[in-house]
């Protein structure tokens, strides 16, 4: 693990803009003089005080509450100091500008979730999830990213990876008494616990998914020849008017976005300018962009006027192969057709009006299934890509580590196992590069 840095670090901690209370956090090794020169004298330990936080002549720059947690019982594991005074810009920069005239510097980007880290205050999924949390757009995504803070998804980590030590154990006893005639690999100790460990990685990898559904979303184009309701669909999905609805063709030029959730799933709706050819250089941009957009979808939204199905063939030869389509026919109010939900092994229809709003349900329940989201599953974390991918990784070792039972080649099974608790060990930080540390803590947001 690298080691935390001693120098004492400031920020503003809380958004930018005025409001009522703003908060400059400072941590550090030693506050001593800075608490001497802002306060005249520490706070006690953990107890709010009203005090006049003062400037380099001793006059009062605001007054409000100071808090002191001294090392190592601080979110940092540090001594740390947090003023909280007016939410006005000037105060907050005013404080924050004593703060680096008292020797602080600025803070970077979640340097304060990394330091809590590196100090053995959080492990790596943890310090994760309070950005997760940050960033929450929806409850169910909240509670998971709180049961990560807690430990719930780290003391699963840690369940396996303890399991895993055990049958390396195991295993390289076998090496250190190969000379012996027990054949260590027919102990069916180690045939059991590889099972029980893959079951385990089973259900972990599917709650993990689910949490990294909570917390990315599913991103949905919507895709069709200008005039089949693009937009309109749009504005049905959204609940109000996010994009103009006019009978000229062309009226959707650049990308329209619109976040919002499907049963706790968020949802990130793109309605893209019409797909045609067109000599006008700004329409011809925007269908650049829509073929950008589409490239990026995890699921694409093909309009079709229901008044002319013989269209979605034709639209279907210009779309990307590897990306799932659900092709939706609007306008049944014209057609007198039914609201409907088709899905067969190869294609999904939908039928539905976004003009007044029939069968928008079918096709909110349809991309909640395309996503593989489970609302209701009990006890959900929250999880990011490089946590899938490490259990993925941890899972191939163990299958490979399962192939070697009875084999007599113990030294191959004890490398599998010890590649998937690597993978495991990167999810919680046993296993962590300096680089991968510096671009997680990099996104979080400057003060956290």
């Amino acid at each position: 693990m690298v080691a935390p840095e001693r120098d004492a670090i400031a920020a503003i901690a809380t958004p930018p803009g005025k409001g009522g209370v703003g908060i400059v956090r400072i941590s550090g090794a030693e506050l001593g003089p800075i608490l001497s020169a802002m306060l005249h004298r520490p706070p006690r330990p953990r107890c709010a005080e009203f005090r006049r936080f003062l400037d380099a002549d001793g006059g009062t720059i605001d007054s409000g509450i100071a808090l002191y947690f001294p090392a190592p019982r601080s979110f940092t594991g540090e001594n740390v100091l947090e003023l909280h005074g007016h939410g006005g810009p000037v105060i907050l920069d005013l404080l924050l500008r004593r703060a680096l005239q008292l020797g602080c510097r600025l803070a970077r980007p979640g340097e304060f979730s990394e330091r809590a880290y590196l100090n053995g205050k959080l492990d790596l999924a943890q310090a994760e999830a309070i950005a997760d949390l940050i960033d929450s757009s929806t409850t169910e995504a909240a509670r998971a990213a709180q049961r990560s803070l807690q430990g719930e998804f780290s003391a699963h980590i840690h369940r396996l990876l303890e399991r895993l030590i055990q049958l390396r154990t195991h295993v390289e006893a076998a090496i250190d008494f190969s000379d012996e005639d027990i054949d260590w690999l027919e102990d069916t100790a180690i045939g059991c616990g590889l099972a029980e460990s893959l079951d385990d990685l089973q259900a972990i990898e599917r709650k993990a998914h689910q949490g990294a559904l909570l917390r990315e979303g599913l991103t949905a184009v919507i895709a069709g020849r200008p005039n089949a309701g693009k937009s309109s669909l749009l504005n049905a999905l959204s609940g109000r008017d996010s994009a103009i609805v006019t009978e000229i063709p062309g009226t959707t030029r650049d990308i329209l976005r619109e976040s919002l959730q499907v049963g706790g799933l968020p949802l990130h709706v793109i309605d893209t300018a019409g797909l045609r050819d067109s000599e006008d250089p700004i329409e011809r941009e925007g269908i650049r962009r829509a073929h950008e957009a589409l490239d990026n979808a995890d699921c694409i939204l093909l309009v079709i006027d229901a008044r002319h199905p013989e269209a979605s063939d034709e639209l279907l030869t210009g779309l990307p192969e590897a990306i799932p389509i659900i092709r939706i026919f609007n306008k049944i109010d014209l057609t007198g057709d039914q609201a409907s939900l088709v899905t067969s092994q190869d294609t999904t229809t939908v039928h539905l009006s976004a003009q007044t709003g029939e069968g928008i349900d079918l096709l909110r329940q349809e991309l909640a299934r395309r996503a593989g989201y489970e609302r209701g599953t009990e006890g959900l974390f929250s999880a990011r890509r490089r946590h899938l991918d490490a259990i993925q990784r941890a899972h191939a070792a163990l299958v490979n580590a399962r192939l070697y039972l009875g084999t007599k080649t113990a030294e191959l099974m004890a490398e599998e196992l010890h590649a998937a608790q690597k993978a495991l060990g990167e999810i919680t930080g046993e296993f962590t590069n300096e680089d991968l540390l510096s671009r997680i803590f990099a996104s979080f947001c400057i003060g956290k």
